[in-house]
């Protein structure tokens, strides 16, 4: 399984409640979308990664400090059982940006942060996902992705802290 959070905004820890600690935990990739806000919070992240036996990949958010933008860059491309995920914040990104951005990494899916909502949409050929945030939802239910990869399809859930999945989708692989 793969994970893709966002937008966590917090100073001492990875703020993981729920099935969204339980779906990090159990993930083999974990993908995190900028605005940890601290180092602290990105090494905590790391670490619960790491010790589960999982694979990490994040970028910075324009709340993040000058040394997590050093560790980590601001965009980043992944690949996991054949599936590329191209990871960019979003806030220096309008529709056009992503979906460039997206042909330009030959992802399959370009997971994106910084508005706390969670969607999954399609910009003409390149599909986009925003998990949402699961610490921070502001205005939006608090959320997180969980991708499960098939042989035909990549099948894709937007999932609260609390267990209700209220979206699913499919990308054909």
């Amino acid at each position: 399984m793969i994970v893709v959070l966002s937008d966590t905004h917090g100073t001492t820890g990875s703020r993981l409640d729920g099935r969204t600690a339980s779906a990090v935990r159990e993930a083999d990739l974990v993908c995190h979308c900028g605005d940890f806000t601290t180092e602290t919070v990105l090494d905590e992240f790391e670490s619960v990664v790491e010790s589960a036996g999982g694979e990490f990949a994040a970028v910075a958010g324009n709340n993040d400090p000058p040394a997590v933008r050093e560790r980590i860059g601001d965009e980043t491309v992944v690949e996991h059982e054949g599936v590329r995920l191209a990871l960019v914040h979003g806030h220096r990104h309008h529709d056009t940006a992503l979906a460039m951005f997206g042909r330009q990494s030959n992802a399959d899916l370009v997971c994106v942060g910084h508005s706390h909502k969670p969607e999954f949409r399609r910009l003409g050929q390149v599909s986009v996902l925003n998990p949402g945030s699961h610490a921070d939802p502001r205005r939006y239910r608090p959320a997180h992705a969980e991708l499960s990869v098939g042989a035909k399809v990549i099948g894709g859930s937007l999932v609260s802290p609390d267990g209700e999945t209220f979206e699913r989708f499919e990308l054909p692989r």
